[in-house]
Formats: structure tokens, sequence, C-alpha cells
């Protein structure tokens, strides 16, 4: 088995992590206080295809394939993780659904204005009262005439305040439960259709996560994505490519985290030296690399399932998504430790990050669900 990553990739990495170092970093602790969406560097990552990683090159995508998707988010989240879930959302919740699933038109249409961050997209599932349980959303769209009549609420919606392009689901025929869910392609100016709360994270905080209002909002026939009431495997299809990208994002935050934790830790002094000679210390560094170095690998197999198109890839992207998650909370925690009181006041990165890692462990399917979908597979 070859574990090296192809040379395309390897430039990815270092090209992404430069850029990062040099753009993303320096304004991370300003975008987290102040929540104002990072456009400026988005607008710069687009020209680097980062907006539209996997998206096909006749499309206006750099068409990569989705372990390079994961490089690139686990480097990108390792300095900032808000853009780096933005980066994602455009990629792989807005992007691959169309992609995948949208006719030559719709592709056309929308793929392009998403690769150039001419537009942003976002993912309209979540509601008040739906979450794991996608069954349970209320959100409803009839047919009436050329047009589909939108109703509903969507809530914790990332990249919402900014974006242009929303994959929205609501049902189409009740009765068939799950199997009446259906996906529609929003523009933001679509009549009947608005902005409700802003939401005030703990972390992430950059992310312009809002709510979405459909009132009576007409959705063109042609923007239905897909067959009607076929949203569902959309919808799971789509969360199993997302899923290798939080995951990716997690390994990121985590990989930062250490960073962190061995730069204090030769800086610091006690009892007369660098507390990284203590073995405590150097237990807990050995730790975090190693959750790190597996859950990574975890991440890049799912993408390689997701890329050789083996088998349906849940299970590995479901395991991914788990770990990584879980790993970056603990290596956050301990990294934070190491800094002792210092690593609990924003003078230093690991405040943030400590923040930005809890939300790996709910969005995209929370761990409780991760290990689910994993069990059902082992069963099946």
């Amino acid at each position: 088995m070859d574990f090296d990553l192809t040379s395309d990739q390897k430039m990815l990495q270092t090209e992404v992590r430069k850029f990062a170092e040099a753009e993303l970093g320096p304004v991370a602790p300003d975008i987290d206080k102040s929540g104002e969406f990072p456009w400026d560097n988005l607008k710069k990552m687009a020209e680097l295809g980062l907006l539209g990683i996997i998206v096909p090159e006749e499309y206006g995508g750099a068409g990569f394939d989705f372990v390079s998707l994961a490089i690139a988010i686990e480097e990108i989240s390792r300095v900032c993780a808000t853009t780096g879930v933005i980066v994602a959302v455009n990629n792989s919740l807005t992007g691959y659904p169309i992609m995948q699933f949208g006719n030559d038109a719709q592709k056309k249409k929308y793929l392009p204005l998403l690769a150039s961050g001419k537009k942003i997209g976002a993912f309209g599932l979540t509601e008040p009262n739906a979450g794991s349980d996608v069954a349970a959303m209320e959100a409803t769209a009839r047919l009436d005439g050329d047009h589909y009549i939108l109703n509903g609420t969507k809530r914790f919606i990332t990249n919402a305040g900014e974006a242009g392009v929303f994959i929205v689901f609501a049902y189409t025929n009740k009765e068939l439960k799950h199997k009446g869910i259906s996906v529609f392609i929003v523009e933001r100016d679509t009549p009947g259709f608005s902005l409700g709360k802003h939401e005030d994270l703990m972390g992430i905080r950059a992310t312009a996560n809002c709510e979405l209002i459909f009132e009576d909002a007409k959705i063109p026939k042609e923007n239905l994505l897909g067959e009607e009431n076929g949203g569902f495997k959309i919808c799971m299809n789509t969360l199993d490519v997302s899923r290798i990208d939080i995951g990716a994002q997690a390994v990121g935050i985590a990989q930062g985290a250490l960073d962190e934790a061995i730069t204090y830790s030769k800086e610091r002094k006690a009892f007369g030296q660098p507390i990284c000679n203590f073995e405590m210390i150097q237990s807990m560094l050995a730790e975090m690399a190693t959750q790190i170095q597996a859950a990574r690998l975890l991440v890049y197999y799912a993408g390689y399932c997701k890329d050789k198109g083996m088998h349906r890839f849940s299970r590995e992207s479901a395991m991914s998504k788990y770990y990584a998650a879980m790993i970056a909370v603990d290596v956050a925690r301990m990294a934070l430790q190491i800094h002792g009181g210092y690593g609990y006041t924003k003078d230093y990165p690991i405040e943030r990050l400590y923040r930005d890692a809890k939300i790996l462990e709910l969005y995209e399917g929370t761990s409780e669900i991760q290990k689910i979908v994993i069990a059902r597979d082992l069963l099946k």
C-alpha cells in the first residue's frame, strides 16, 4: 500500500500552507473577535482555485480529487478553522451535490459561480426542530405551475449571511416520510426568501451562520436538483463526502493546537528549564501527535475510498469524522493544559482553537450519529 501523496497533492499542500500562514493566520484572531466574514481572503483563495477544488476544470474549478480537498481543508483549518469550514461548505455541501446530481444547465450556471467565489454556497438542511433526525423536518414545497412554493425555516446554516447559492431540502410528499424529501437550488434574491437570526457562536465565529426563512418563496421548477422526492439520497451522499472535510478540519485544528503546545513548551520555563524537558509534558505531546496521525490517516483513507469509487464509503467517512472530532477536542484540551493559565487568556491562539474544536462533535451529524452509522454498517 502506497502512503505517499502524489506530486500534485504535495504541491497543493505546500502552497496552501504558505498561503494560510501568510494570509489567514494574521487575521484569524481579528475575525474571531469581530465575526466579520473573511471576504478579502476568500477572493484570494478563489484565485488559487481553493473554492472549487473538486469542481471539474470545464466549469472553472481546479479538478482535484477528494484527498486533495482534505489536504487543503486541513492546512487552512490549522491556522483558521472559520475559513476552513467556509471553504469546505462551498466545495462539498454546495458544489458537490450540483456537480454530482445536477443537470448540464445547473452545472454550467452554478459551478463557475461557486468556483470563482462570485457566489458563496450554503447548505440548508437543519431546522429548529430537526437536526440529526432529517425526516423530522417541517419545510414543505409544492409545485404550482412553473414554480415550487417553499415554506419553512432552516437554522444554524454556515455561510448563510453571505451566501448567494443555497442547497435547500423540503418535503414534497410528507406521506412518504424521508422518501418524500426533495432538494432545490435557491438563489439569494428569490422572492419570499429572507434571512433570520444571526447566530452568536462559541467558535468558528465569522461563518455568517444564520436562519433561512421561506414564506411562499417561489423556486423555479428548473431549480429542482435531481428528481422530485429524491432528496434524501442526495442528502446522505453529500454528507458522506462532507464528513471527510470536517474530519480534515478536525485534523487541522488538532495540528494547530499541537504546534502551539510545542512552541510554548520550548519557551516556557519552570524550575530552571523549559517545560518540554519534563516527562509529563513529553508524554502529552507524544499522545497528541499519535492521535493526530491516526485521525489524518482515517481522513485520507475515506477520501481515497471516494476517489477510487471502491464502494459506498459511509462507514469510512463516519469513522474519520467521529475519531478526528474526538481527538481535536482532546488535543486542544491537552494543548491548553500545557499552556497553563496563559492558555485560558486570549493572548495565545490555543484559547480560540479550543473553542473552535467543540463544534466538530456537533455539526455534519453529532458523534453519536456517526457511531450509529458505523454500527449499522457493521451489523447489516
